[in-house]
C-alpha cells in the first residue's frame, strides 16, 4: 500500500461528506464503506445499487448479507467491514464514533488499521482534526463547509411547528406519545429509530418524504448521515441514557442531529418543543444555553482528546490469554480503554463456567466461543441474560457437528411468525428475530444457512409489515392526511355549504356545524382531524360569516342574552350563541366588551358593527337592571358631600353595603339628602344600607357578573336562585361574593339583607309587646320559617341582632352583653357591632325615616 492516499473529510452535517465518498469509491474499481448504522449502510447501497448496479455491489451488516459473486463495492456496517480481502477504495464514516465509549474502539481499529490500496478516506466531525493529526500524522485532512445556514429559532408548542420538522426524543416512549399528539394536532407523522428494521424504516420514512405527513418523530438516529427533507428539526428533550447514566447531550452531539435540517442550499433551523401537557408528553421545555447556540450554529465545538481502543491482536493461546489481550490498554496517549462492551461481558460470564473452560481449549474453539460472543443483545436483556442465550449457542457449536440444531431454530422463528399485538409487542419480536438473522449469517453455524437465512428474512419483513402498518394506523390520521392535502393544495376553490340548521357540507359530506360563528368539526372526527376541518371550513365560510354579522347588528334586544351562571368571563350570546365575554373596563359599571375569537374571521368593519350592536344592548339592558345604581350616579350632583361620600361607596358594592361601616356618613345626612336618597330606592336599613330594586334575581345576577369582571374575580359560586331569603355559604366563594350578593353571610351561611332588616323590625316590634309580662319574649314561628334557617342559625341571626337566648326558647334584647357574630368561612365586609347597631335599636325603629 506504498503511496495510497489517506485522506479525513472533516466538517458540520449537510456538506456532501458521505456523498463524495461514494463519488470516489465509484471512480475505483472496487471498494469498501464502513457506516455506523444498518440503516445508513442500507440507504447509501440502495444508492450505489442505482448507480453500478446490483451484480456488483454488496451490503454486508449484522443481520444482513448480499453478496452477489462478482461484488466489488461493499457497504457495510462498521462491525462487519469485511478484512479478508483488499479493496482499492476504503471509507469509514461518522469517524468521531472512535470516541463512543461502548462502539468506539470499532471505528477506532478501522482509522488505524483498515486501508485501501490506493484511498482510504476517514469521514467525521471537525473535532476529530487534533486526534487525527497526532495518531495520523501522514492524513491529508481537508475541511467541508455546511452547504447552508443553520440557525436557532424560540421555541414552540407541538401545535405550532412548521411542517417538515423532525422532532428527536430518546426513549421510545417519548418518541411514540410525540407521535400520537401529532396525530392529534396534525394529521399524523412519521416514526424513525436505530431499533427498526431496514424495511420498516423505508416504509416510514416514505410516508414522510411523499407528504403524506409533514412531521417526523425520531431518536438520535436522524443524526447519523440519514437523507431527508427536513426544515427544522425540535428537540423534546437535550439529555439521555446512554447507556451508564442520564446526561446532557455535548453541543456537537446537538449539533449532529440538528444538522439534518436544510439540504443542500436551504437553510435550517433548530430549536425545542414546549412540552405543557396539554401538548404532551412530559412537562416544560428544554432550553439550550447561549453557548449551545452558538457553539452549533457556529460550528465550533471542543476537539476530541482521544479515542476509545481495544486491542484488536487477540491471543487465542488460551481463555484466560484471550481476556487478557481484550483488557490490554494502549501505548497512546491517544487512545483510552473504553468500558467493557457487552461481547467482552459476555466472555467474562462464560469464563468462569466450568463446562466452557473446558471446552475452550485451542485456538479454534476460543474463535468460535468469541465469535458467539459477538452476538448483538438486539433485546437489552443485559449482560447476564445474553451470557445465557449466547452459552447455549456455544454448546451446541462445540460439540456434535458444531452446528445449532435444526429444531430450535425452527421453534423459535415458529413463536416469532406472530403479528399480533400492539406496537411494543411486535417490535419485541423483530429485536428477537434480528437475532436469528445474525445467527444465520455465521459461517459454519448452520447447517442449511442459506434457507434458514431466508425463512428468518421472511419472518422478520413480517413482522416489520406489521409494524409499519400498526405505527401507520396509530400515528397517522389517513383522513386527515389526505383532506390537508386535498383542501390545501389540490382544491383550493372546494364547494362549501351550510344548511339551515347550521350543518356546513363539502361535497355533499357533512364535516361539522356552524354554531353562531364557531365552526364545529364532526364529533365523530379525531382530534387531529378537528382542528384541520377548523382551518379549512373557517377558511371556506367568509360569505355565510359576513351574512351572520349583518343579521347580528340588526337583531332586536329579544335575541340578545347575558350568559352568567358563575363562569367567568361573563358572555354575551346572541340567538343562544356566545359572540362576545365582558372585560374588565373603566369602572364596575363600565365592563368592556371582547368579541369571541370565532369572530377573528370577520373584516374589521363587520367586527365594529357587532361590537357597536353589542354595546348597545348592554348599554340598554344594564340600564334596566340595574336602574336602582344608573340612577344614584345621576343623584351625586344634588347632594351633599356625605350623601355623595354614601352614593359612591354604595354603587362601589354594587348596591348593598353594612351599616356599621358607613355609620359616620349616616349621622350626617341632612333631611333632604335621605329624602333623595328614598325616591332613589336606597333603604337604610338596621344592619345594612341597600338599593332595594338591585336585589331582585336579574338585577343580581348582573350586579354579580359586573363585580367579578371589575375585580378579576376568576371563579364564583352561581347567582342566589330568585325567591331564597337564605342559603348555605360556600367556604371558595370569593370575598365580598354574598355581600354583592345581597346577603348578609355568618359561618355556613347567610340572610338577604333586605329579609335581616324586616326580622330586625320585627323582632323589636315582639319585644315591644312583651315588656308588659318582662323582658324576654318568644319570636314568631312564622319568622323562623320565612328565614329558612334551622335553630342554631337563627340565633346565630338573633345574636348578630343583640339578643341572647333565655329560658323557654325566650331572647331578651341586652347588646352591651352580646358577643359578636361568628367569624364566617368566607370573609365579608364586617357585620355592624350589635353593641353600636342595636344601642338604639327602638330609636332606629320608631324613627320611620331610617328604614325607607
Amino acid at each position: 500500500m506504498l503511496g495510497a492516499q489517506l485522506t479525513a473529510v472533516l466538517g458540520p452535517t449537510n456538506t456532501g461528506k458521505t456523498h463524495l465518498a461514494v463519488e470516489r469509491m465509484c471512480a475505483h474499481s472496487g471498494g469498501m464503506m464502513g457506516f455506523p448504522l444498518r440503516l445508513l449502510a442500507r440507504e447509501v447501497y440502495d444508492r450505489v445499487v442505482a448507480l453500478k448496479g446490483a451484480p456488483q455491489v454488496a451490503l454486508v451488516t449484522g443481520e444482513e448479507r448480499i453478496i452477489p459473486p462478482g461484488a466489488r463495492y461493499f457497504l457495510c456496517t462498521a462491525e462487519s467491514m469485511v478484512t479478508d480481502r483488499t479493496f482499492p477504495f476504503v471509507a469509514i464514516d461518522e469517524g468521531q464514533m472512535g470516541a463512543d465509549p461502548e462502539r468506539g474502539h470499532v471505528f477506532t481499529n478501522a482509522m488505524l488499521h483498515i486501508r485501501g490500496t490506493a484511498e482510504t478516506m476517514i469521514l467525521g466531525a471537525e473535532t476529530l482534526r487534533p486526534v487525527i493529526h497526532r495518531l495520523l500524522p501522514d492524513a491529508h485532512i481537508v475541511g467541508r463547509p455546511r452547504f447552508s445556514k443553520l440557525g436557532w429559532t424560540e421555541p414552540r408548542k407541538l401545535s405550532r411547528l412548521p411542517a417538515r420538522s423532525a422532532i428527536v426524543a430518546f426513549t421510545a416512549e417519548d418518541v411514540y406519545a410525540l407521535a400520537e399528539a401529532l396525530r392529534r394536532h396534525k394529521g399524523g407523522a412519521a416514526v424513525v429509530m436505530g431499533g427498526l428494521s431496514p424495511r420498516t424504516r423505508n416504509a416510514q420514512v416514505a410516508l414522510y418524504q411523499s407528504g403524506e405527513v409533514d412531521y417526523l418523530v425520531a431518536t438520535d438516529a436522524i443524526g447519523m448521515g440519514l437523507n431527508m427533507d427536513i426544515a427544522h428539526v425540535a428537540f423534546a428533550s437535550l439529555s439521555k441514557f446512554d447507556g451508564r447514566r442520564h446526561r446532557r447531550l455535548r453541543p456537537a452531539e446537538m449539533a449532529q442531529i440538528a444538522g439534518r435540517a436544510g439540504r443542500h442550499q436551504r437553510d435550517g433551523t433548530f430549536g425545542t418543543v414546549q412540552l405543557g401537557r396539554s401538548d404532551e408528553p412530559g412537562s416544560g421545555s428544554p432550553a439550550f444555553t447561549e453557548a449551545e447556540i452558538a457553539a452549533i450554529e457556529n460550528h465550533e465545538f471542543a476537539a476530541l482528546q482521544g479515542l476509545v481502543w481495544r486491542n484488536a491482536r487477540l491471543d487465542f493461546s488460551s481463555l484466560h490469554r484471550l481476556v487478557m489481550s481484550l483488557e490490554a490498554t494502549p501505548s497512546s496517549p491517544d487512545l483510552w480503554r473504553g468500558d467493557d462492551a457487552i461481547d467482552l461481558q459476555v466472555l467474562k460470564q462464560l469464563a468462569g463456567e466450568p463446562w466452557v473452560m473446558e471446552r475452550a481449549q485451542g485456538k479454534p474453539a476460543l474463535m468460535r466461543l468469541w465469535a458467539a460472543c459477538g452476538l448483538p443483545d438486539y433485546r437489552r436483556t443485559g449482560a447476564e441474560a445474553h451470557a445465557r442465550l449466547v452459552g447455549r449457542m456455544f454448546r451446541h457449536l462445540s460439540e456434535g457437528r458444531g452446528t445449532l440444531p435444526a429444531d430450535w431454530i425452527r421453534s423459535e422463528l415458529a413463536i416469532l411468525d406472530n403479528i399480533s399485538g400492539d406496537i411494543a409487542a411486535i417490535s419485541d419480536r423483530i429485536a428477537a428475530a434480528r437475532t436469528w438473522t445474525y445467527v444465520t449469517h455465521r459461517s459454519g453455524w448452520l447447517d442449511d444457512a442459506t434457507g434458514w437465512a431466508e425463512k428468518a428474512r421472511q419472518v422478520e419483513d413480517k413482522l416489520s409489515d406489521a409494524l409499519h402498518q400498526r405505527l401507520t394506523q396509530r400515528f397517522v390520521d389517513r383522513r386527515t392526511a389526505v383532506l390537508l392535502k386535498d383542501l390545501k393544495l389540490r382544491n383550493p376553490d372546494l364547494r362549501v355549504e351550510v344548511d339551515p340548521d347550521g350543518a356546513v357540507v363539502v361535497d355533499g359530506a357533512i364535516i361539522g356545524t356552524l354554531k353562531g360563528f364557531a365552526f364545529l368539526p364532526d364529533p365523530a372526527a379525531r382530534a387531529g382531524e378537528k382542528k384541520l376541518l377548523l382551518a379549512a371550513a373557517e377558511r371556506r365560510l367568509a360569505s355565510e360569516l359576513a351574512t351572520r354579522a349583518r343579521a347580528l347588528a340588526a337583531a332586536p334586544d329579544s335575541e340578545f342574552a347575558l350568559s352568567f351562571e358563575g363562569g367567568m368571563p361573563p358572555r354575551l350570546t346572541w340567538a343562544g350563541q356566545r359572540v362576545a365575554a365582558l372585560r374588565r373596563g373603566k369602572d364596575a359599571l363600565n365592563p368592556r366588551i371582547e368579541l369571541d375569537r370565532s369572530l377573528d374571521t370577520l373584516a374589521a368593519e363587520q367586527r365594529a358593527q357587532v361590537h357597536a350592536r353589542l354595546q348597545a344592548w348592554v348599554d340598554t339592558t344594564k340600564g334596566r337592571q340595574l336602574q336602582a345604581l344608573t340612577r344614584l350616579e345621576a343623584l351625586k350632583g344634588g347632594l351633599s358631600q356625605p350623601a355623595r361620600g354614601l352614593v359612591v361607596q354604595l354603587t362601589e358594592t354594587m348596591g348593598s353595603l353594612p351599616r356599621a361601616s358607613v355609620a359616620s356618613l349616616l349621622a350626617s345626612l341632612g333631611r333632604d339628602d335621605r329624602r333623595a336618597l328614598a325616591r332613589a330606592g336606597v333603604r337604610l336599613g338596621v344592619t345594612h344600607v341597600y338599593a332595594a330594586q338591585a336585589l331582585r334575581p336579574e338585577a343580581t345576577r348582573w350586579r354579580l357578573a359586573l363585580w367579578g369582571v371589575a375585580n378579576g374575580v376568576t371563579h364564583m359560586p352561581p347567582p342566589p336562585r330568585p325567591g331564597l331569603t337564605s342559603l348555605k355559604v360556600e367556604p371558595a366563594a370569593p370575598p365580598g361574593f354574598y355581600a354583592v350578593a345581597g346577603f348578609w353571610a355568618f359561618r355556613d351561611f347567610a340572610v338577604r339583607v333586605d329579609m335581616a332588616d324586616r326580622t330586625a323590625r320585627m323582632l323589636h316590634a315582639q319585644r315591644l309587646e312583651a315588656r308588659a309580662g318582662g323582658s324576654s319574649f318568644v319570636p314568631d314561628p312564622a319568622l323562623v320559617t320565612s328565614l329558612g334557617l334551622s335553630e342554631d342559625q337563627f340565633e346565630t341571626l338573633m345574636a348578630a341582632l343583640g339578643f341572647r337566648g333565655g329560658k323557654g326558647g325566650g331572647f331578651a334584647f341586652a347588646p352591651a352583653r352580646q358577643p359578636a357574630a361568628k367569624k364566617a368561612r368566607n370573609p365579608e365586609p364586617a357585620a355592624p357591632n350589635p353593641a353600636n347597631a342595636f344601642a338604639n335599636l327602638g330609636a332606629l325603629l320608631a324613627g320611620g325615616r331610617e328604614t325607607r
